[in-house]
């Protein structure tokens, strides 16, 4: 019984697109800041950080599991 169950699980995450919205909008932000880092190269500085930021706090949440 516990095999269907994370079998029904499985389907209903794999099928779940509530979350597409975010990803695109990340995804859109990204290359935004790429490209303003590729035309003004003194924010580039700036976006360097930011990432770097984030990603630290991505990091950290994702071990901490918070």
């Amino acid at each position: 019984m516990k095999k269907v169950t994370n079998l029904v699980w499985a389907v209903r995450i794999w099928r779940d697109t509530r979350g597409q919205d975010l990803i695109e909008y990340a995804l859109m932000a990204g290359f935004v800041a790429v490209a303003a880092g590729a035309i003004m190269p003194n924010v580039a500085t700036s976006i360097s950080t930011i990432f770097s930021k984030v990603s630290n706090t991505l990091s950290t949440a994702a071990t901490t599991g918070s």
